[in-house]
């Protein structure tokens, strides 16, 4: 029997609670939603108009760069007359001719077998190897010489009178204090 007591005194006190929920004034809020539903709607912007992405075409790329001393016109005109050097557009583009030869620097040498490897590192962090007879750079850059200290690149540029001339390269090796 105590059970059915305890029983019955749950649900009365459940009900007590939740008769204490119910009921209550509220006109307050009432008035206020009743207000704010009896204005006219906003209106909302219309979403703006897409604006398609127009692509830059940098058609510099080939020419000297802007920080880089410019080759005498006297030298450019001497060079042409007696210059009939062509870059070979047919040849395959070897990796580090996607570097400009500013962004590369030698970092050390490697002996392999009896061939002396330059290893470069480009602005990436990414090293790479090159030996003689190797392009690099994006003006037609040809390795003529690799040493324990240095390599020499021939450039192919343009001389700005419709032709190509070389030019001469030299990276040396970077060392600890630079």
């Amino acid at each position: 029997m105590p059970s059915n007591l305890l029983q019955i005194n749950l649900i009365v006190l459940t009900s007590l609670i939740l008769s204490a929920c119910g009921g209550g004034n509220y006109q307050d809020l009432d008035n206020f939603m009743s207000e704010k539903k009896s204005r006219p709607a906003g209106l909302i912007k219309p979403i703006p108009a897409f604006k398609a992405y127009k692509a830059f075409s940098y058609s510099a790329t080939g020419s000297r760069s802007p920080f880089e001393r410019p080759i005498e016109v006297t030298e450019i005109t001497r060079l042409q007359m007696a210059s009939t050097v062509n870059p070979d557009e047919n040849r395959a583009k070897e990796y580090l001719e996607q570097f400009s030869i500013e962004n590369l620097s030698m970092v050390g040498t490697l002996q392999q077998n009896d061939t002396l490897w330059a290893l470069l590192e480009d602005d990436e962090g990414g090293v790479h190897r090159v030996k003689q007879d190797n392009y690099m750079g994006r003006n037609h850059g040809r390795v003529v010489e690799a040493s324990e200290t240095y390599i020499s690149v021939i450039e192919i540029v343009p001389n700005g009178v419709d032709g190509w001339v070389e030019r001469p390269r030299i990276l040396k090796l970077k060392t600890t204090e630079e």
